[in-house]
């Protein structure tokens, strides 16, 4: 137990160091305490918060965010290949590069009214 925290703990710190965590595809459980299946966005730039996400999204389309500002992580721990995209529109347009499963780094949500959580 003590060699797979220690693990994930240097992994983290070195994806953190680099500002970008590109994990392979998500697991069957929770990664990071984000459930498998879901997206979610995170309270701040701390990975080992005790509850780290403020957000969860489950469901394929366009999920509105309300009241995140200043930069969180968003890890997109979803399933069977679905991709998540942040967009400064409300309804999922203007959106940035393609997260795919178990991607997941810090983003600026201010400018973020939105995310596309697609099957490709």
């Amino acid at each position: 137990m003590r060699t797979k925290l220690a693990a994930a703990a240097a992994t983290v710190t070195l994806a953190l160091g680099t500002g970008v965590l590109a994990a392979g595809p998500a697991q069957a459980d929770s990664s990071f305490g984000c459930p498998s299946g879901a997206v979610c966005v995170y309270l701040g730039t701390d990975w080992n918060q005790p509850v780290p996400q403020s957000q969860m999204y489950w469901s394929a389309g366009v999920h509105r965010l309300y009241n995140q500002e200043g930069r969180h992580i968003v890890y997109n721990n979803q399933t069977h290949g679905w991709t998540v995209r942040l967009c400064r529109n409300g309804n999922g347009t203007d959106c940035g590069p393609k997260m795919r499963p178990g991607d997941g780094w810090p983003e600026n949500l201010s400018p973020v009214n939105s995310l596309l959580i697609a099957s490709s």
